[in-house]
């Protein structure tokens, strides 16, 4: 081989071989500068994102049971009840009148059957009499002492003092059904009268307070909106590269947008089953941000630090 011939090959065999080294070293630096990256996302322990306050259950509208013209109201904003609270007081003249009316017709009613058990007794009497009469009788018509007319005559009495008996017991009967019926009506009108006042439903704050004294009221005016009673609900949204991250039980704590200071603990009591878009605080309508959040909600341990409707920072953690 030429002398020449043997330095081009020396030269070209020590090109290749800087040039696979710069290859592998480029390989492993940039494997070594991704690898970073992917443990940062996987070393992530929480989860931040902008969550609204709501009440446990939501909040909800307390509508009118009957209608009519309010003549007191005895909640308010921000007032705290108990169920069976009275709400509302509604004119009610007229319901207390058909009250009053059926009282008076029970009264009447128990009277007419006091007298016709009274009537009842006296049939007894004279019945056992006849029958006295009509033993009597046969006992003198045996002994050739009273005529079969006599035997006849007192027997017809029995019988109709009998039939008059059964009539007085059925009489007597018919006005206790009477009576049955006059209670059931009282009992309605007690029901009537009842639907005057208008009752909390369920523990919790009334939000808001729709009506006023001398307003008229259908059974589907809203008196205002209703927080039930419970622990707050914090409603929050988690990426979906964090979403299956994301678990039942896992520890919370809620802070001021921008903040440090720590307003309530909490834990996770729902995760979605499924993504969905970006909505829920999203401020404008042609948001068209292609990210897919999952659904979560963290029940507070204490609700004194944080208002109904407010946005917080929501800061689960991961593990």
């Amino acid at each position: 081989m030429k002398p020449s011939a043997f330095i081009l090959l020396l030269f070209s065999l020590t090109l290749w071989n800087c040039g696979g080294k710069k290859a592998a070293e480029s390989t492993d630096k940039s494997t070594a500068a991704d690898q970073p990256a992917m443990d940062t996302v996987m070393d992530v322990t929480q989860v931040v994102g902008i969550a609204r306050i709501e009440p446990a259950g939501e909040v909800i509208t307390i509508n009118a049971e009957s209608a009519g013209f309010v003549k007191d109201v005895r909640f308010a904003e921000n007032q705290p009840v108990k169920q069976g609270d009275a709400l509302i007081i509604l004119a009610a003249e007229v319901e207390q009148a058909q009250m009053h009316q059926a009282e008076s017709r029970i009264k009447t009613q128990q009277a007419a059957i006091t007298a016709a058990q009274a009537s009842l007794a006296s049939f007894q009497v004279k019945l056992d009499n006849a029958q006295n009469t009509y033993d009597r009788n046969q006992k003198l018509f045996k002994g050739n002492a009273a005529t079969q007319q006599s035997v006849d005559d007192s027997r017809f009495a029995v019988e109709d003092w009998q039939k008059q008996l059964a009539a007085q017991k059925a009489n007597i009967a018919q006005q206790q059904a009477r009576l049955e019926e006059l209670r059931a009506d009282i009992g309605l009108s007690q029901t009537q009268l009842s639907k005057k006042t208008l009752r909390a439903p369920m523990s919790g704050v009334f939000l808001s307070c729709n009506v006023k004294p001398g307003n008229f009221i259908g059974s589907e005016t809203a008196l205002g909106d209703f927080a039930r009673s419970g622990p707050y609900l914090a409603l929050t949204e988690v990426d979906e590269l964090y979403a299956l991250r994301v678990k039942n039980g896992q520890k919370a704590f809620i802070r001021p947008q921008g903040a440090k200071e720590v307003l309530a603990t909490g834990t996770v009591v729902f995760v979605g089953p499924y993504l969905k878009k970006k909505s829920l605080f999203s401020d404008s309508a042609d948001n068209l941000e292609d990210r897919r959040v999952r659904e979560v909600k963290v029940q507070l341990d204490d609700n004194s630090k944080v208002l109904i409707g407010s946005r917080v920072e929501c800061v689960i953690e991961l593990q």
